[in-house]
């Protein structure tokens, strides 16, 4: 294909890493095209040309987002402008939806194919979304197995690629490397705090963790690894923590699946971090918080029966979750506690009655092994999903196992020799 440019708008830290997989793998078959637009540090080292850093239009909660508008509206318009003025090939929006979706709108005026990586939860909320992005976007990259038939409900043909954490968590260290780069005792539990990739979403859900962190220090003798997010940065998060809640607590510059592979337990706010820590098969503690006004308004829209998406692909409910109120010190040290124990039986009345012989951590376990099963790439599809196998554009037959970043690459590069 002839040179190209192309136009990538990410949001959040995982949104960040994906468009960050997908770039490098179109740079790796396309050193000529040039990617420009929006995102976090993982777009700005796959090469792209960043218009807007995605810390600037990241903000949390129904209502927090208001007092925000006026610099996000003016971060908006500086990627309208550059729509107009340069005239991608295409658009690839990832997930991102109140900001990405009325991109797509403009792009779709202006006669630019908009492909959009990662779809909006519109199967969980505010599902009348749909209709615009049915209007708006000419390609939708799916990660989850149950959103192609959700979007063959609403008339529209998806590509199923798998998710990318997959093919992508993994730790870089040994667990005894691990714990001697951070002065970790071999003979303590190392609990992992993960209270999100957003500043506000951070200051909801870390003190509560703290809180809890510093009971189970004392019934434990428990240690803390805490990686920060590369939107928010280990400093900020360093003097987030109040001087006398930093005993025993490691602030890592990212690292985050070192940290979750080489804890015994984690204490996760809920988001794509949940999937991160079931691959890396770390029992854990679900937790988040909002405002309370946001958290009403939110619930209001939700039709989903779990927050987790570690729960929403199981089926059920792998992991506990401990959302707003039910979100405590108390409750997430007593579940701590519980899954540190690998010798008690199960079948406590918050594991909703069940009579397994086995402890709270080993039936987690069991059910990591479903929800990695189900979001391993497509090697075929029941007939009736309505969705295509993204496959690369290669002269040669791909692969049965491809990785979802090549195949998001392949549904790409199928978009724009559809037309060039």
């Amino acid at each position: 294909m002839s040179q190209r440019e192309i136009m990538i708008v990410a949001g959040e830290a995982s949104g960040d890493l994906h468009a960050g997989g997908l770039v490098a793998e179109l740079r790796r078959r396309h050193p000529d095209w040039h990617f420009f637009g929006g995102g976090g540090p993982r777009l700005r080292a796959a090469g792209v040309e960043l218009l807007v850093d995605a810390q600037d239009v990241t903000v949390v909660g129904l209502v927090e987002v208001l007092a925000h508008l006026p610099r996000i509206y003016r971060l908006h318009q500086r990627l309208r402008r550059a729509l107009r003025q340069r005239h991608p090939a295409a658009v690839i929006l990832v997930d991102f939806p109140d900001f990405n979706l009325p991109l797509a709108a403009v792009a779709a005026r202006r006669g630019i194919p908009v492909i959009y990586f990662i779809s909006p939860q519109v199967w969980a909320w505010r599902g009348k979304r749909v209709e615009a992005i049915r209007r708006t976007v000419r390609r939708m990259i799916c990660i989850f197995p149950f959103e192609p038939a959700f979007y063959a409900r609403h008339g529209m043909d998806v590509d199923y690629v798998g998710h990318p954490l997959v093919h992508a968590v993994r730790p870089q260290l040994t667990r005894a490397e691990f714990q001697a780069r951070y002065g970790l005792a071999s003979d303590r539990p190392t609990i992992a705090l993960l209270p999100g990739s957003r500043r506000r979403e951070i200051g909801y859900n870390l003190p509560p963790m703290l809180a809890a962190a510093a009971r189970l220090r004392e019934a434990a003798g428990a240690q803390f690894v805490l990686p920060a997010a590369g939107t928010v940065g280990a400093d900020w998060l360093r003097a987030a923590i109040p001087a006398a809640q930093r005993n025993g607590v490691t602030v890592l510059d990212g690292e985050a699946y070192d940290a979750l592979a080489h804890a015994d337990v984690a204490i996760v706010a809920s988001g794509t971090a949940t999937v991160e820590a079931a691959l890396l098969r770390t029992p854990m503690v679900v937790v988040y918080r909002l405002s309370p006004y946001s958290y009403w308004l939110g619930r209001r829209w939700v039709r989903t029966p779990h927050f987790a998406m570690v729960n929403l692909v199981a089926g059920r409910e792998i992991v506990p979750e401990l959302i707003q109120d039910r979100f405590q010190p108390d409750a997430v040290v007593n579940w701590a506690l519980k899954l540190l124990n690998t010798t008690s039986a199960g079948g406590n009345e918050e594991w909703r009655g069940r009579k397994d012989l086995a402890s709270p951590r080993e039936v987690m376990l069991r059910g990591y092994e479903e929800v990695r099963q189900r979001l391993q790439p497509p090697g075929m599809l029941s007939p009736g999903t309505g969705a295509r196998i993204a496959q690369p554009a290669t002269a040669t037959a791909p692969s049965p196992d491809c990785s979802p970043w090549s195949r998001a690459a392949g549904a790409v590069e199928a978009e724009l020799e559809e037309r060039p």
